[in-house]
């Protein structure tokens, strides 16, 4: 059974088919690249899937459930997290905080516990601490633990918002454009980043990005949207070079 199963995905905004019977198919710790002209419906999928939108029509399933219309917390705790196309941290809150926040789907504690400070919230907060600057380790950004996420550069900013994601535990991770606003320097390091999570953590990865170079580097299947519908899907090369796709991103 795949991972992730999308079939039929349809969604209206009034008179727009914003996306109209998409379907894909995603196996476990595979790369999979989603990309296609501005408009296309790229992160409207990625909202579909994370439960900012209710589909109108079609079924999504992951790992065998159905998450069709749960909430996203719902949708987060059953596996799936997700970046932004603009960076969305806490930036007055530290780089550890950042990371604590993706930590609290997995708190233990109850509310009274946490008010008045008993044994049990001083351990679990100890506990995601550790987890956290592991983490941040992981990535080599446990020396920027106490600074703020302001602070930090843009290629860090990035990477920091993919460590707070990874906190929720996912099976599947959504990168949306990745490397927007990077430089060639950035993005090869963010290329090999991208694969050390997959095989590190051992988990799925879907992203939208324009970077051709990055999409045929890393994924292994890609589909294509083109005004909400699925223009096609396969492997990386072969789609890349099919001749409908050329002409959707660069015209007649």
């Amino acid at each position: 059974m795949a991972l992730l199963e999308i079939k039929d995905l349809c969604i209206s905004f009034g008179g727009l088919q914003a996306v109209q019977n998409f379907s894909i198919s995603i196996e476990q710790n595979q790369l999979y690249g989603l990309i296609g002209p501005n408009g296309a419906g790229k992160t409207t999928v990625f909202n579909l899937l994370t439960g900012v939108y209710k589909p109108t029509s079609g079924s999504i399933t992951l790992d065998g459930q159905g998450i069709s219309g749960k909430s996203p917390m719902e949708i987060n705790k059953s596996g799936i997290a997700r970046t932004y196309q603009n960076i969305r941290l806490f930036s007055n809150m530290s780089v550890l905080d950042n990371v604590k926040v993706g930590l609290h789907n997995q708190i233990k504690y109850s509310a009274f516990s946490g008010i008045f400070r008993l044994p049990s919230y001083w351990k679990q907060e100890k506990l995601m601490n550790e987890r956290a600057l592991k983490l941040l380790k992981v990535f080599d950004l446990e020396h920027q633990s106490k600074n703020l996420s302001c602070n930090l550069p843009y290629g860090k900013q990035r990477k920091l918002e993919i460590v707070r994601a990874l906190a929720t535990n996912p099976k599947l991770l959504l990168l949306d454009e990745p490397a927007a606003g990077m430089n060639p320097n950035e993005t090869a390091e963010l290329m090999n980043t991208i694969k050390f999570i997959r095989d590190e953590f051992n988990i799925a990865i879907l992203l939208i990005e324009h970077d051709m170079r990055l999409v045929s580097g890393i994924c292994e299947q890609v589909a294509v949207l083109n005004f909400g519908s699925e223009l096609t899907h396969g492997n990386t090369n072969e789609v890349l070079k099919d001749p409908r796709v050329i002409t959707a991103y660069l015209g007649e």
